[in-house]
């Protein structure tokens, strides 16, 4: 990531005109800055060089707004597959809208972006204090979601015809391509309409963000299944468990649950290539060493192995292979091969995971996030999502959050700590 552009500026619609209706906090000033570079071998090289250092806005209540608090009409959409805190995100914002600045209501479009878009006539639904008071004892999202791209000039007209100032779109990589391409339009159009992203993936895997809502329960949950995996392997003669995770591109899941939970023997993740034999042979090493044998496969990994070239979804994402699938029948016939007995389980908590209720963690972390995006898009920030980066929040620009996915570096720490805890080896 450090190589890439790291212009941090955040577009505003411009100076703030109206003095903040919050008392007894903490106003962030606007020159207040969180540095990128966090080691003094970094900060000093760029010293060094006469280079200014790379800092990202700091996010927080600004004492002076670009929004005329009480009336201001703001709307929020959430997009792509479901990952726990969504509903918690939501009633954060709303909440924050209606006791903080004294907006309300709310508008909640319905099932992504097809709710802005004509086409569809998806009603939309009123967010009071009252509407959202209990959805974060529920998993999901109480907007609907869905995938795929809609014709932005239309959506841009229905944000123009319903008077929206402020659209808070949560979601991931495309839902941030879709909100910076909406507010390229209303740029063009010379609208004062805010666009903030809220950063909803459960693979973790967006650029400058350190930690995305989501996935420390996600990583939880896991766990429990590698547990589970992990009791069948060792109750069974030459037992296996194979769990597959979430991870398209990034093994972040994968690779966190095995720390959390070591007792795994093989890790297989997106960034690091492995042959069918070299797994298959490790594999069997393993069994005759010891009896058993626990593997987690994020998503992603090996699909280079299953051939074939990908059709896309509708948000545009390669299909993947089912690499679960594919090892358990691959791991079956490699020791019926050989004459050898194994009593293999597979377990694929993917759906289970992305519909459960945030644990109290992820649930703190969603209140900051949805309140830092209200504060944002009052102070007339747009085109940018609320970021966490070295134990603060931050504006990110949106082009540079997509700009590229957030994925392990095979010769970094985390992927030398997984091969120092599962045992596995360094090629396969």
């Amino acid at each position: 990531m450090e190589e890439m552009q790291t212009d941090f500026r955040v577009d505003r619609l411009g100076e703030g005109r109206y003095p903040s209706p919050m008392s007894g906090v903490h106003f962030v000033e606007d020159a207040e800055r969180i540095l990128f570079h966090s080691r003094p071998a970094q900060i000093e090289a760029l010293v060094g060089k006469g280079q200014a250092l790379p800092s990202m806005e700091a996010a927080g209540p600004r004492e002076r707004l670009f929004f005329e608090p009480g009336n201001t009409r703001c709307a929020i959409v959430t997009c792509g597959g479901l990952c726990p805190g969504i509903n918690d995100v939501i009633r954060a914002i709303v909440l924050c809208l209606h006791y903080h600045y004294g907006v309300s209501p709310v508008v909640g479009f319905r099932y992504g972006y097809e709710g802005l878009s004509p086409r569809y006539s998806h009603p939309v639904l009123e967010l009071t204090p009252q509407a959202v008071d209990r959805i974060h004892q529920l998993g999901g999202t109480m907007l609907g979601s869905s995938r795929g791209p809609q014709e932005v000039p239309l959506m841009v007209d229905t944000l123009e015809a319903m008077g929206i100032q402020v659209l808070f779109t949560i979601g991931g990589d495309g839902t941030l391509r879709g909100a910076h391409a909406l507010a390229q339009e209303i740029r063009k159009r010379n609208l004062h309409i805010s666009v903030i992203g809220v950063p909803k993936t459960i693979d973790n895997d967006i650029s400058f963000i350190e930690r995305s809502f989501g996935f420390e329960t996600a990583v939880a949950q896991a766990r429990r299944v590698t547990q589970s995996a992990h009791t069948e392997a060792v109750s069974a003669r030459n037992g296996i468990g194979l769990v597959r995770l979430m991870g398209r591109e990034s093994g972040f899941i994968a690779a966190y649950t095995v720390l959390a939970d070591n007792d795994v023997n093989f890790c297989l993740v997106p960034e690091v290539p492995f042959s069918l034999e070299g797994f298959l042979g490790a594999l069997e090493e393993r069994i005759k060493r010891r009896g058993h044998a626990v593997v987690v496969a994020a998503e992603g990994a090996g699909q280079e192995l299953m051939g074939g070239l990908p059709e896309r979804d509708a948000s545009g994402n390669p299909k993947l292979g089912d690499i679960g699938l594919f090892l358990r029948d691959k791991i079956r016939a490699h020791f019926r091969e050989r004459g050898i007995r194994i009593d293999l389980k597979y377990l694929d908590p993917s759906y289970s995971i992305r519909s459960c209720l945030a644990n109290a963690q992820d649930a703190a972390f969603c209140l900051l996030l949805g309140h830092h995006a209200v504060h944002a898009a009052m102070s007339g920030r747009t085109d940018m999502v609320v970021g966490y980066w070295k134990g603060h929040f931050t504006h990110v620009p949106i082009p540079l959050a997509v700009s590229a996915r957030k994925r392990i570096e095979p010769k970094g720490h985390l992927w030398e700590s997984v091969l120092a805890v599962t045992g596995q080896p360094r090629n396969m």
